[in-house]
């Protein structure tokens, strides 16, 4: 089996996440995704994960891409707002974006370890 045969193009290109809280480690908020009808609520960042895996066992590769998610409005303050774009996902990690959109800042990721640790230093700062 060859490397392209192995890393899957994942065609749900973005999740909105939305940060309520985040102390100690411990994260609150929602997911918002063009598979789901209504946004889902995670108490924790393994949590949110799960969430995104779960949704990328979804992916029927190669299909039309969906839909960008709009953040949408929300009567609670947020202390973050995400944009995470999963652009391949080899074994049991994903490479893509990770965008703040609080700030207009982006970095990329290259494993789900990565993209843990971004999250927690941006909300840790």
């Amino acid at each position: 089996m060859g490397i392209l045969e192995k890393m899957l193009p994942c065609q749900s290109r973005e999740a909105v996440v939305t940060v309520r809280s985040y102390q100690d480690g411990i994260m609150d908020g929602c997911l918002k995704h063009p598979r789901q009808e209504r946004q889902e609520e995670f108490q924790s960042l393994s949590q949110l994960i799960l969430l995104l895996d779960g949704l990328l066992d979804l992916e029927e590769c190669p299909c039309r891409p969906l839909p960008l998610v709009s953040p949408g409005s929300s009567e609670t303050e947020n202390i973050a707002v995400f944009r995470i774009q999963i652009l391949f996902r080899e074994h049991c990690t994903w490479q893509g974006k990770l965008i703040w959109q609080n700030e207009n800042r982006e970095a990329v990721f290259q494993s789900t370890l990565e993209l843990i640790r971004l999250i927690d230093e941006i909300l840790g700062e």
